[in-house]
């Protein structure tokens, strides 16, 4: 018995009995091997009418007896399961009552408002989500209501973030590309929130260079990273939402790769980078018809450059500088330069913002009958074709 076996199947009887997303908590007495992560404060969730709470017991020999033991007992919002004599003791809550939508004369205003609300009150992690795009992408859900797991190498960059944002964050420690780490993470979060509603893979990095020059050492990261990483993130986190699916039938979830638009079209002594980025949309293509049967939804968003973020502006190792080293912009002596040769590219001339990928987030989650789809979201500096 797991932790991470047992606490999706917990939540998913919530889901669906309340309809509505719920935090599950392992309480610090659970015979787990595994202490919840201390988060901030959640909401209490309300008693059924006339009623009052009280504590429910289930106890089976197997997990595969655990879904009809949970459905048959009465729900309650804390509880203790017992299988095979190790026991999990659990207590259930809420990240928030939903704040009212604003009332005003700008019907956009309202709409994205109530866009924004696809994610309130669920649990999602973004790997990468420590700076740049990542970061964006965490204050977003935030913002609109959500609990964010903020998943990075980086530790002290998401544990600063998550002390910025307040309590509805949690900083966790991960290599992506490493299963065990990976796996380790899950099991965190299964102790902390009992699943999950969303999973952003968003990590990934940039090793530019010519295919005559470029160490394959550089080469091989890459392709960790961007590509290998994004199946240990599915694998593992896959199977926390495939478990909740098990006792939430109806409950649909959401798996999406931040790729990029060289997953779209190839990029000149970017060789690396684009292979990896090509590769994911494969298995998000390839995730997404077998995972259907799960009711998760595989997506990718393909952002077109993001300026203004590290990624491309740090002064050390940002690709501006890597750029105008590797002489991809003919001419180019500054940085500046190459700067301007790239925001030239783009008909809306400026680079991507992380409000253009929340807003692909957000259609990709309320879209119900869309899966292993790959969004660009360039400014239509790629255009797709049939």
């Amino acid at each position: 018995m797991s932790i991470e076996q047992i606490a999706p199947l917990v939540r998913g009887e919530y889901l669906r009995r309340l309809g509505v997303p719920v935090v599950v908590t392992a309480l610090p007495d659970a015979d787990s091997g595994l202490e919840a992560q201390q988060i901030g404060e959640l909401a209490s969730i309300a008693p059924p009418e006339g009623g009052d709470w009280g504590t429910s017991w289930v106890e089976v020999e197997s997990v595969d007896e655990l879904p009809a033991a949970l459905a048959a007992a009465p729900l309650q919002n804390q509880g203790l399961v017992e299988v095979d004599g190790r026991s999990y003791g659990y207590k259930v809550s809420t990240v928030g009552a939903p704040e009212p939508l604003p009332h005003g004369k700008d019907p956009a205003a309202s709409a994205a408002a109530a866009r924004a609300r696809v994610v309130q009150g669920k649990v999602a992690v973004v790997t990468g989500g420590a700076q740049g795009f990542g970061a964006e992408i965490v204050r977003g859900l935030v913002a609109s209501g959500a609990f964010v797991y903020i998943a990075d190498l980086n530790a002290d960059g998401a544990a600063k973030l998550a002390a910025e944002l307040g309590p509805n964050t949690a900083a966790v420690t991960v290599n992506v590309a490493d299963e065990a780490s990976v796996e380790a993470m899950a099991a965190q979060i299964a102790a902390t929130t009992g699943g999950l509603d969303l999973v952003v893979s968003n990590a990934g990095i940039v090793r530019a260079g010519s295919v005559l020059e470029q160490e394959a050492a550089d080469f091989r990261l890459t392709t960790e990273i961007n590509y290998t990483a994004f199946f240990l993130i599915t694998k593992h986190l896959g199977r926390l939402l495939a478990a909740q699916r098990r006792t939430a039938p109806d409950w649909t979830t959401d798996i999406i790769q931040i790729n990029s638009k060289s997953g779209l079209v190839g990029s000149n002594k970017n060789g690396a980078y684009a292979g990896s980025k090509f590769g994911g949309i494969g298995l998000v293509q390839s995730f997404a018809l077998e995972l259907v049967e799960q009711g998760i939804k595989v997506n990718a968003i393909c952002p077109g450059n993001f300026y203004d973020g590290p990624l491309w502006s740090d002064p050390d190792r940002g690709l501006f500088v890597q750029y105008l080293a590797s002489g991809k912009v003919p001419g180019a002596t500054t940085v500046d330069e190459v700067r301007e040769f790239y925001e030239a590219k783009v008909p809306l001339r400026r680079g991507t913002y992380g409000s253009d990928v929340m807003r692909a987030i957000y259609y990709l989650i309320e879209q119900e009958y869309e899966t292993g789809q790959a969004v660009p979201v360039t400014g239509g500096q790629v255009m797709l074709s049939s």
